[in-house]
C-alpha cells in the first residue's frame, strides 16, 4: 500500500475533485510515523473519556435517584432503585468499555474499516414496524445528539478530519469515519448499555446527560487533538472558510505562512459545483464505472439498481452470441436466462419450441411450481436426516443448478409449452447467484451451507410473492438468512462440532420454513424473533463466560507483569557480575517470590518495595571483599537486621525453613569471607544459565522469546499491536480462537473458544512465527450482513460475465 498522505486543495463543494493544479505538497508518511500519530490521538481521546465519563456516570445516577423519590408507585421506585445500584455498581466497568470502544475506533480507522451508521441510517422502510419501540427511541435520541454536536463542532471537527485524512493516504474522512466524531462516543455508549439491564425511559435520561456532560465538551478533545497534529506539522496553516451556499467549508493555506496559493476563480469553483452533481447523480452509475463507495447512505440499494442494470446489459449482449451460434435452456442445465436470452424473449421449459406456441407463465403460476419444488425439499432433506437426530450431519447440498433443472422440468411437466419471462428469468437468476456466494463462502461451515441451501426455493418463492425482497436491507427474510449465516459462522466449526446445539437450531427454522411457508411472509418475522431472542441469549452466555475468563487472565497477568518486573530488578542487579551459588539461588527464587508479594500488595512507591529492593543492594555490598576498617565496621552493623529482613521475606512467602536456613547461614559464611578480605567462589556457567533460564521462564519469559528476532517477525508484532478486539485467528486442523484481549505490557493475546473459554494467553512473538509458518492466519471475515456481501459479490460477477459476453460478441 502507498504510504504518502497527498494534500490536495479543497474547493468546498461536496463531491467535487481537486484540479491538478491545486496538490500542495506529498508529504512522506511511513508506517511507523502513522502508527505514533494514531496511537497518540488514542490516548487523548481515551484520556478525554476518562476524564469525562464519571461525572457524566454520577449524575445520572443522581438524575435516577431524583426520579425515583418521585415516583407514583413503590413498584416504579423500586426498580429505579435497583437501576440506580446497578449503574452504581458497574461505573468502573462501564468505564472501561467505553474508553476501549473509543481505542477500537482508532484500530478499525487504521484498517480502514471504520464505518459507523448515524442514527437515521440503522431504521428505514417499512421495517420500522419490526423494530423495538425502545430501540427506535434510542435512535432518534442520538441522531439529535449528532446533529447538534456537528454543527456545534463543525469548524474544529472539519480540521481534524483534514489532518485525518493525511494519515488515511489521503482519502477523505466524515462522520462516521472519523474515530474522535460525536457519533462515534454515541455508539460507544449505545454499546456499554446493550449489555445492561436498564429501560429506555432511563437510557433517554442518560443520553440528555451525556449529550451535557461529555458531548458537549468535545471541544476541548478536539482543541488537543489539532494541536497534537498541528505540532507534527500535519497542515499547521489550516483555515475554516464557509462557502458560500454550501455547507462545507474551504480547506486554505495562509499564503504569508507558506509556499503555497489558491488559484481558483469563482467560475471554476462554480464549474466544480456542476461536476459534483453530475458526479453524485446517480449511485448506481458510480457503482458501475468501479467507483464502489461504501459511505453511500443508500448504498444497498444502489448496488441493486447496478445489479439490475448489468442484467439487462447482459441480456441485450445475448443476440450477438447466440448468432455466432450458442444456444441453451436451464432445462439442458445450463446458465440462466439471462445468459441464454435476448431481451424481453421468454424462455422455454423444453428446448426448440416456437415462439408463437410458448404459454407464458405468471408470477402466481410461478409461485405455485415452486411451493410444489419446496415440499419435495421438506422431504428430501427429512429423508436425509431421518437416522440423525442431532448434531452438524453431512446432507446433500442442494445445488442452484438442481434447483433451476427442476423448476423448468416441473413447468414441462405441466405444461409442454410453458415459458417463462425474461424478466422472471432475472429474478430467478439474482436468487440463484445469492445461493451461489453462499454455497462458496469460505467462513461459512460445510454442514450450515447444506442447510441452508434447501432455502433456495423459499427465497424464490418470497421474490416473487414480495416484490420489495430484494430492495428492503431490513426485510425479515433477509435479516433472517443474514442471521442464520452469522450464527454458522460464529458457533458452527469445520471439524463439525457446534456450541449451544446452534446446528440444532439452525435446523429447526430451516425445516419450519420449508414446512409451514405457503404465501404468508410474516413466517419470516415470526421465524426471525424467535431465533434472534435465542442468539441472543447465547450471545449473552458466551460473553458472561468470556468475561470471566477475561478477569481470571487479567489477574494471571497482572502477576506475570509483577514477576517481569521483578525479574528486570533482580537481573539489572546480578547481570555482568559474579556471584556465588547460593546467593544466585536466593535472589532468583526465595527473594524473587517476596518481591512479587510485596509488589502485588503495596506497588513500587511503597516503602516495603524500596526496603525489599534495598535489601538486594544491601546483600550484594556485604558479599564484597573489605579492605578498610570502615567498610568491616559497616557490614557488621548491617548483617543482623539483614539476615531478620530475609527471615521475614521467607516466612511471609512461607518458604521451607530448612532450605530458608541452609541460604541464611550460606549467606554468614560468605560475608566472613568478604570480612577477611577474601573474594567468594562464583557459580560455574551451567548452574548460572539453568537458573538464570528457569527463573526468565517462570516470570514468564519463553524460550522462544529469547531467541533473536527477524525483521519479518518485528514486523508482524508490530502489526498485531493494532488487532482488534474480537479478531478471530485459525489454526492448524480448523481450530478457531477470537482474540479477547491484549495486555500491552507483557505483549500476551488472550485466546478464547467459540463458547467465550480462555485456551490461551499467547505471546504477541508466537504468534508471529505461527503466522509465517502457516500454522495460524487471521481470519479477513467482514462487518457487513451476508445479504450486503453478496450483493457485491454478484454486482462483480455480472461484470465479469458483461465482459466475458463482449469479448464473445467480438471473437
Amino acid at each position: 500500500m502507498d504510504k504518502y498522505g497527498t494534500i490536495m486543495q479543497n474547493s468546498g463543494l461536496p463531491g467535487a475533485d481537486a484540479p491538478k493544479s491545486s496538490q500542495y505538497s506529498t508529504v512522506a508518511m511511513s508506517e511507523q510515523l502513522t502508527i505514533e500519530y494514531l496511537k497518540h490521538c488514542r490516548d487523548l481521546t481515551r484520556g478525554f473519556a476518562y476524564r469525562v465519563f464519571p461525572n457524566f456516570w454520577r449524575e445520572w445516577c443522581k438524575q435516577i435517584l431524583e426520579v425515583a423519590e418521585q415516583a407514583k408507585s413503590n413498584k416504579d421506585q423500586v426498580a429505579l432503585y435497583e437501576i440506580q445500584n446497578l449503574l452504581n455498581a458497574v461505573q468502573q466497568a462501564a468505564e472501561q468499555e467505553f474508553c476501549q470502544h473509543l481505542a477500537n475506533g482508532y484500530v478499525k480507522f487504521k484498517n480502514k474499516s471504520l464505518n459507523t451508521l448515524t442514527g437515521e441510517e440503522r431504521f428505514s422502510g417499512d421495517i420500522l414496524s419490526l423494530v423495538e419501540h425502545s430501540d427506535l427511541e434510542e435512535t432518534i435520541a442520538i441522531t439529535s445528539i449528532t446533529h447538534r454536536a456537528d454543527n456545534f463542532f463543525a469548524e474544529n471537527l472539519w480540521a481534524l478530519q483534514q489532518r485525518l485524512a493525511l494519515l488515511n493516504d489521503g482519502e477523505k474522512i466524515d462522520e462516521r469515519t472519523n474515530p474522535a466524531s460525536p457519533v462515534q462516543f454515541c455508539e460507544a455508549l449505545r454499546k456499554v448499555l446493550t449489555n445492561l439491564d436498564v429501560d429506555v425511559k432511563t437510557k433517554i435520561i442518560g443520553y440528555k446527560l451525556f449529550d451535557q456532560d461529555v458531548i458537549g465538551v468535545l471541544g476541548e478533545l478536539y482543541d488537543e487533538l489539532n494541536d497534537y497534529l498541528i505540532r507534527q506539522n500535519l497542515l499547521p496553516n489550516l483555515r475554516f472558510v464557509v462557502a458560500q451556499e454550501k455547507s462545507e467549508p474551504v480547506r486554505e493555506e495562509a499564503i504569508q505562512d507558506g509556499p503555497f496559493e489558491q488559484h481558483q476563480t469563482e467560475s471554476e469553483l462554480q464549474q466544480q459545483a456542476l461536476d459534483a452533481q453530475q458526479h453524485q447523480r446517480r449511485a448506481s452509475d458510480k457503482l458501475l464505472s468501479g467507483a464502489l463507495n461504501p459511505n453511500d447512505i443508500q448504498y444497498q440499494n444502489s448496488l441493486l439498481n447496478a445489479i439490475r442494470l448489468l442484467q439487462t446489459h447482459v441480456t441485450q449482449l445475448m443476440p450477438a452470441i447466440q448468432a455466432s451460434g450458442f444456444t441453451g435452456t436451464i432445462a439442458q442445465g445450463g446458465a440462466p436466462a439471462a445468459n441464454s436470452a435476448p431481451a424481453n424473449a421468454p424462455v422455454a421449459a423444453t428446448p426448440n419450441t416456437p415462439p408463437a406456441q410458448l404459454q407464458v407463465y405468471n408470477s402466481n403460476q410461478l409461485v405455485g411450481v415452486l411451493e410444489q419444488m419446496q415440499g419435495q425439499a421438506y422431504h428430501l432433506s427429512q429423508q436425509a436426516l431421518a437416522d440423525h437426530d442431532s448434531g452438524p450431519v453431512a446432507i446433500p447440498v442442494q445445488t442452484v443448478a438442481d434447483v433451476s433443472r427442476q423448476m423448468m422440468q416441473q413447468i414441462a411437466s405441466e405444461n409442454v409449452n410453458g415459458a417463462v419471462e425474461a424478466s422472471d428469468m432475472q429474478t430467478i437468476d439474482l436468487v440463484g447467484m445469492l445461493f451461489e456466494y453462499m454455497l462458496s463462502d469460505d467462513h461459512l461451515p460445510d454442514s450450515v451451507k447444506a442447510l441452508l441451501s434447501y432455502l433456495h426455493t423459499p427465497f424464490l418463492k418470497i421474490a416473487f410473492i414480495d416484490k420489495g425482497f430484494f430492495e428492503q436491507p431490513e426485510h425479515p427474510a433477509r435479516v433472517l438468512l443474514n442471521s442464520l449465516a452469522e450464527a454458522g459462522v460464529r458457533w458452527v466449526s469445520n471439524d463439525g462440532s457446534d456450541q449451544y446445539d446452534i446446528f440444532t437450531k439452525i435446523k429447526t427454522t430451516v425445516f419450519r420454513l420449508l414446512h409451514e411457508f405457503k404465501n404468508d411472509v410474516r413466517i419470516f418475522a415470526e421465524l426471525l424473533i424467535e431465533f434472534n431472542a435465542y442468539t441472543n441469549n447465547v450471545a449473552r452466555r458466551q460473553e458472561l463466560m468470556e468475561r470471566r475468563a477475561l478477569e481470571k487472565a487479567q489477574g494471571e497477568e497482572k502477576l506475570r507483569e509483577a514477576k517481569l518486573q521483578v525479574n528486570h530488578e533482580v537481573r539489572s542487579r546480578t547481570d555482568n557480575r559474579e556471584m556465588p551459588s547460593a546467593i544466585l539461588l536466593l535472589l532468583l527464587q526465595p527473594w524473587s517470590d517476596y518481591l512479587s508479594f510485596v509488589l502485588l500488595r503495596y506497588g513500587d512507591k511503597s516503602e516495603s518495595w524500596a526496603r525489599a529492593l534495598k535489601a538486594i543492594d544491601d546483600l550484594l555490598w556485604s558479599l564484597e571483599p573489605k579492605t578498610t576498617q570502615q567498610d568491616k565496621v559497616a557490614q557488621m552493623e548491617l548483617q543482623e537486621p539483614l539476615r531478620a529482613l530475609l527471615e521475614r521475606g521467607f516466612e511471609t512467602i512461607g518458604y521451607e525453613q530448612a532450605k530458608g536456613r541452609k541460604l541464611l547461614d550460606a549467606v554468614a559464611s560468605l560475608q566472613r569471607m568478604a570480612l577477611l578480605s577474601r573474594k567468594a567462589e562464583p557459580a560455574p556457567a551451567p548452574m548460572r544459565s539453568k537458573l538464570e533460564l528457569l527463573a526468565a521462564e517462570k516470570a514468564g519469559h519463553s524460550s522462544a522469546q529469547q531467541q533473536p528476532v527477524s525483521t519479518e517477525e518485528a514486523k508482524i508484532v508490530d502489526s498485531l499491536k493494532m488487532v482488534e478486539f474480537g479478531t478471530w485467528f485459525e489454526f492448524g486442523g480448523g481450530k478457531r480462537l477470537k482474540v479477547a484481549w491484549y495486555n500491552k505490557k507483557t505483549q500476551h493475546y488472550m485466546l478464547v473458544d467459540q463458547q467465550g473459554r480462555k485456551v490461551s494467553l499467547a505471546a504477541g512473538l508466537q504468534l508471529a512465527r505461527d503466522m509465517i509458518a502457516g500454522r495460524a492466519k487471521i481470519i479477513a471475515g467482514s462487518t457487513k450482513p451476508f445479504f450486503e456481501r453478496a450483493l457485491e459479490n454478484i454486482y462483480h460477477t455480472l461484470n465479469e460475465r458483461a465482459d466475458n459476453l463482449k469479448t464473445g460478441a467480438v471473437s
